[in-house]
C-alpha cells in the first residue's frame, strides 16, 4: 500500500543556495548512513563527502515529482502558513519555520497531542532570536 503521508520535516533558515552551504548543514542535520534524495539543483551537486547515497532526480518529470511531492507539498504549505502574519521579520524567520515543522511534525498525534505538548514544553524549542 503506497504511504500517502510525509515523514518529518526539519527546515533552516539559509543565507544563500551555494553548495558549501548545503554541505554544511547537511553534514549537521543528515547522518552520513542516509540516502538523500535531492533535485538536480547545482546546489547539491558535489556531496560525496557529505553522504553515501545521494539521489539526484529533475523535479519537472513524472518521477521526480512523484519522489519529491512532499517537499513541495510542504513548502507550498509553508508559504500559506506564512501569509496569516500581518508582518514577517527575518530577524524571526527561523521561529516561523520551527513552529510551522512542530505543526506539520504533529498532526497526526490524534489523542496523545496534549499529553506530547507537555513534554515538548519543557524543552527550549525556539531558537536565540537576540
Amino acid at each position: 500500500k503506497l504511504n500517502k503521508s510525509c515523514r518529518y520535516f526539519k527546515m533552516k533558515k539559509i543565507k544563500n543556495l551555494e553548495a558549501k552551504t548545503a554541505q554544511t548543514l547537511i553534514k549537521e542535520y543528515i547522518d552520513s548512513n542516509s540516502v538523500l534524495q535531492t533535485d538536480k539543483s547545482t546546489t547539491f551537486s558535489d556531496l560525496s563527502d557529505c553522504i553515501d547515497v545521494h539521489v539526484r532526480e529533475i523535479s519537472g518529470t513524472d518521477e521526480g515529482k512523484f519522489n519529491l511531492r512532499w517537499v513541495h507539498i510542504a513548502i507550498s504549505n509553508l508559504k500559506k502558513h506564512l501569509q496569516t502574519y500581518h508582518m514577517i521579520s527575518e530577524r524571526m524567520m527561523q521561529n516561523y519555520l520551527d513552529e510551522f515543522c512542530y505543526k506539520l511534525n504533529r498532526r497526526y498525534f490524534g489523542q496523545k497531542l496534549f499529553e506530547r505538548l507537555i513534554i515538548a514544553s519543557i524543552y527550549p524549542y525556539w531558537c536565540d532570536c537576540g
